[in-house]
């Protein structure tokens, strides 16, 4: 993680925050700009899913000499973390929200994993296991928040007609404490998504992929986020990381219904990350 891995990012950044398309750029060739450079920045805040999932795809199942895969993922996702904070590429409190990312994915996966529940498991031995869960799990989660962050910056994006935070916060409550409770009471998940539906009925968020502002709801990000972490837990089973009951005699593509639940947390991960100082400023509540 050397110091011009960092100067190499931050020209990046630069120039992806600075590039503009031809002059007279007009119809399906600004579209086509347009559209390339929000590929790139979105590929940019990506950079922690990235570099983490790399190491899940490079480190052999057999770990690495004597120390075993799981172990090798926390070490490496370690090591990324801090070169993040280090390389300025995430600040002190981005942190903080993202190390309260860890700690409430690591909850849900150690009650998932328990031995009432047995949604899913984590087959391989490690020392890092605590409740027979690995530690590096609750970086899966921490990359989400991560992603949103960096997505925020590079960007640009702002947000209007933002529901009131004790109504946000409230859902965010409801769709956590769903992922536990539906074992035991009931899925709610449908009648919490119904209202969620309800509170961003209006909520947009704008951004710019270039040179201009544009703008789509925020329900259809949260969608859409989620889908791509539903593709990314496709290939973490494929690999072996964890698997669902169905899969442990052959694999199976992960069941659709994950793509609702992914989307669901994409939105508490986003409410927490709502929280920070400066995402605040650009966020619109009407009163």
């Amino acid at each position: 993680m050397s110091s011009f891995s960092v100067a190499a990012v931050n020209r990046l950044d630069h120039w992806l925050m600075q590039v503009t398309p031809p002059q007279n750029t007009a119809g399906l060739q600004r579209f086509c700009w347009e559209f390339w450079f929000f590929g790139l920045k979105q590929a940019r805040a990506c950079l922690f899913v990235v570099l983490f999932f790399a190491s899940v795809l490079l480190v052999p199942r057999a770990g690495v000499w004597i120390i075993p895969r799981y172990d090798v993922l926390l070490i490496l996702a370690l090591l990324i973390q801090y070169w993040m904070v280090w390389s300025k590429l995430e600040t002190i409190d981005e942190l903080k929200a993202i190390c309260l990312f860890h700690l409430v994915g690591f909850a849900l996966e150690v009650f998932k994993t328990s031995g009432a529940i047995q949604s899913w498991s984590y087959p391989d031995f490690a020392y890092s296991k605590l409740f027979g869960v690995p530690l590096f799990a609750g970086f899966m989660y921490a990359a989400v928040g991560s992603y949103i962050i960096q997505s925020w910056r590079l960007l640009q994006q702002r947000v209007v007609h933002h529901p009131p935070y004790w109504m946000a916060v409230l859902v965010a409550l409801l769709i956590y404490a769903n992922f536990f409770s539906h074992h035991y009471i009931g899925d709610y998940r449908w009648y919490i998504a119904a209202a969620t539906l309800g509170l961003y009925a209006r909520t947009v968020v704008y951004f710019t992929p270039l040179d201009r502002e544009r703008s789509m709801p925020l329900l259809l990000g949260f969608v859409l986020v989620g889908f791509f972490i539903w593709l990314a837990e496709n290939i973490s089973t494929f690999m072996g990381l964890w698997s669902y009951p169905n899969q442990l005699g052959a694999w199976s593509v992960v069941h659709l219904g994950k793509w609702s639940s992914w989307s669901l947390l994409v939105i508490m991960t986003f409410t927490i990350v709502a929280q920070l100082k400066y995402v605040k400023q650009r966020i619109d509540v009407p009163r």
